[in-house]
């Protein structure tokens, strides 16, 4: 009898055990498209920077976004974690929050560990200022920026404390891009204010080396050319 009950207990715990492998591979499957992780403890952290940065609105919950009450305590925890040495940010953003986006890059240059940031498809409108706000940077040589003033969606009252309220703000961006890379502060205007290149905006678009020629991004290269930045820092 005894060890009927022992066998039942056994039984039971290896069920128990079993479910719970499968529950964990259904989320890593839900998560990440695949069974099997790497197990690998790395001292680089990668944070993806993707789809819209949202900001005090929420978005659409069709669209992919980057919230940044989530990532602003992830920082703060990697800035506090001795196990972590380096972070890379991975960069393929459509823009969003102008304060959102501008609050994250605020914190990413007060980072006290290497950072590099890598522009993989798109770091667009707010996310140019993501982009050169670590360490170093780089884009892949078909990744796309696009410079452009500060828009506003919905109701805006016509009244001079509007304008006067956006032109401050698009003046907060441009002096943090030009703080935080080697672009003119002149020509990042021109580019931003330049007609004829989109067809229903004013703005530019930089192709891969086009943004390292105007001074935007340090260099071109991929996720390998990353780590080795961040291991060179160590």
């Amino acid at each position: 009898m005894v060890k009927r009950i022992r066998a039942g207990k056994k039984s039971f715990a290896s069920t128990q055990k079993s479910r719970q492998s499968r529950s964990k591979d259904v989320e890593t499957l839900k998560e990440f498209g695949q069974l099997n992780m790497p197990e690998h403890q790395s001292d680089i952290h990668c944070i993806p920077i993707i789809g819209q940065v949202e900001g005090h609105v929420l978005m659409d919950p069709k669209n992919k976004t980057t919230k940044y009450e989530h990532l602003i305590p992830q920082l703060i925890a990697l800035e506090e974690n001795p196990k972590v040495k380096g972070v890379i940010f991975v960069l393929n953003t459509l823009g969003g929050d102008v304060e959102a986006g501008l609050a994250i890059s605020e914190m990413i240059a007060s980072m006290s560990k290497p950072t590099v940031s890598l522009v993989l498809g798109g770091g667009h409108s707010i996310g140019v200022s993501v982009a050169v706000s670590a360490d170093y940077s780089f884009i892949a040589e078909t990744a796309t920026m696009t410079v452009h003033p500060i828009r506003l969606t919905g109701l805006v009252l016509g009244v001079p404390q509007t304008y006067e309220h956006l032109d401050k703000m698009q003046e907060r961006v441009i002096q943090f891009v030009v703080a935080h890379s080697n672009v003119d502060s002149d020509k990042f205007r021109k580019m931003m204010f330049k007609t004829g290149e989109l067809a229903q905006d004013i703005g530019t678009v930089l192709v891969g080396k086009d943004a390292v020629n105007v001074g935007l991004i340090n260099e071109i290269g991929g996720i390998t050319s990353a780590i080795k930045y961040l291991r060179e820092q160590f």
